[in-house]
């Protein structure tokens, strides 16, 4: 089976207290993971008309593999999505694939957007609808799901199916606090599944360093889109290895995720870190120098 591997290291990356990216070596890492043979490139957010110019710097690029990805929010409490300068920028982007977040956990939405759970409905459906208007294929981030599902089961998948109702093509459970345990990611996703099909992604924080492990159980749960960062770079303890993930769920578990290009992955991930300004970790599953080194007799 063919997963789709979404690599967020432009953004999430970013995030991290001690990554900075130049437009240059952006571009680097663009074409880097292209040849890697990742599905996505999420290449940035999407909030000033600024950030369009970029866009139409990627979009020129030879892509071989990789469709690159605008990043934006949905629409504000109260905002007509027509209306909403973000979204429209967004919609102007010169690529063909966007994803937008929104709430599904009722205490972010009361606490944080200070709103009903009708109105985020509202928001989320809105601003999906437009951007299938637009001819976009659209992903929805949902912020803070499992601890939504937690919470209020019954309404982290009313957030779901209000996304897929509105057209959305991926729907991402998204482990925002990175607190979720394995078997917690595993059941919900598993609930998420059966219900809505093959439209289901993960996306995991690694603050009690399961990241990756949270993913697996996702993927053996049925869902087919993966989002990472090369080296799991990302705000606070980072987000879940892409440099693990791939081969633990092509080699160990059989599903399709470069295909031959895996060959590459070492070689593609130290290059990364490098444009990226980071000292790559000897210790690192799979790609690191000490993988395969040992003192013992």
């Amino acid at each position: 089976m063919k997963l789709e591997i979404y690599d967020s290291t432009l953004r999430e990356g970013e995030q991290s207290a001690t990554v900075s990216f130049s437009k240059n070596d952006k571009i680097k890492i663009i074409e880097a993971l292209d040849r890697l043979g990742v599905s996505y490139i999420e290449a940035g957010m999407v909030t000033v008309p600024e950030d369009i110019e970029f866009f139409e710097k990627v979009s020129k690029m030879e892509l071989k593999t990789a469709v690159p990805v605008a990043f934006g929010a949905t629409i504000r409490s109260g905002e007509a999505a027509e209306s909403s300068h973000s979204l429209s920028l967004l919609a102007s982007v010169p690529c063909d694939t966007v994803c937008v977040f929104g709430k599904s956990w009722v205490y972010q939405v009361s606490k944080v957007l200070g709103t009903t759970k009708e109105e985020n409905l509202r928001m989320i459906r809105d601003s999906v609808s437009f951007l299938k208007s637009k001819g976009k294929t659209v992903f929805f981030d949902a912020e803070h799901f499992f601890d939504g599902y937690s919470d209020d089961a019954t309404y982290a998948m009313k957030v779901v199916e209000t996304a897929i109702d509105a057209g959305a093509d991926r729907v991402i459970l998204c482990d925002t606090n990175g607190g979720m345990l394995p078997d917690i990611i595993g059941m919900a996703t598993a609930a998420v599944c059966n219900r809505f099909g093959k439209k289901i992604g993960i996306h995991c924080h690694n603050d009690l360093g399961m990241a990756e492990a949270c993913t697996v159980s996702a993927v053996l749960s049925g869902a087919v889109q993966v989002q990472c960062t090369v080296s799991g770079i990302g705000e606070r303890c980072g987000n879940a290895n892409l440099n693990t993930l791939i081969p633990i769920l092509q080699l160990k578990l059989g599903f399709d995720c470069i295909g031959d290009k895996i060959t590459t992955l070492t070689s593609a991930v130290r290059y990364i870190n490098e444009a990226a300004n980071r000292t790559f970790d000897e210790r690192e599953p799979f790609v690191g120098g000490y993988a395969f080194t040992h003192k013992a007799g």
